[in-house]
């Protein structure tokens, strides 16, 4: 693995990153794509209720579901990330496997922290 500017990690050649159409979301690709730009919109209403002056405890109630939804959604790619990447990487075992466990221990980590 290699490590990006941001301190992330970047994937191993030949892991289930760089093969198009593998990743554990693809099946719910369209799913995702559709709930991700509904966040969107509430993110949207966040910017148009701050341009109407909108009271602070109505903006403050509209973060809390947009946050929700994004971490409901972050829950959910990290489901499938594990039952598909690790899972993978797990029938195949050795260093790939702990490489693997270590990237979605780091993952938890930073969606906990969230």
């Amino acid at each position: 693995m290699t490590t990006t500017e941001a301190g992330a990690t970047a994937p191993a050649e030949g892991t289930c990153h760089d093969a198009p159409a593998t990743h554990g979301y693809h099946k719910q690709k369209d799913e995702h794509l559709k709930r991700l730009r509904r966040i969107e919109g509430q993110i949207r209403g966040l910017q148009r209720m701050v341009d109407e002056d909108t009271y602070c405890i109505d903006i403050l109630t509209q973060v809390s579901a947009s946050t929700k939804a994004l971490q409901s959604f972050a829950l959910q790619l990290l489901e499938e990330h594990l039952r598909h990447c690790v899972a993978d990487a797990a029938l195949k075992g050795g260093d790939e496997i702990d490489a693997k466990v270590d990237e979605a221990t780091k993952a938890i980590g930073r969606l906990l922290r969230t």
